[in-house]
């Protein structure tokens, strides 16, 4: 550079050569971060799918558990049904 030897010329462009030099170390660093994250998306994709298919299949054994409580409260009607016929007829 002409009429710069290590003037204010040559200041500047040496801090713009150090803001480049960080902005690329910032740049390496996010890239690293970027790939970590990619990294671990397959592993919570994957445990997404299971809490939701857990999910799934504790709805299904509920409906039936529920499915079971409601066939067991019909038959103790008919059984409390059939008791209070026995208990009303006349002794003979």
């Amino acid at each position: 550079m002409p009429g710069s030897n290590g003037g204010f010329e040559g200041r500047v462009f040496a801090r713009f050569d150090t803001i480049d030099a960080g902005l690329r170390d910032l740049d390496g660093r996010m890239q690293k971060l970027e790939a970590r994250s990619y990294d671990t998306k397959p592993i919570w994709e994957q445990a997404l799918r299971e809490i939701i298919d857990t999910r799934r299949e504790l709805s299904k054994r509920l409906d039936r558990i529920e499915a079971i409580a409601h066939g067991t409260r019909a038959d103790l009607r008919d059984a409390e049904d059939r008791i209070e016929k026995l208990e009303s007829k006349p002794i003979q």
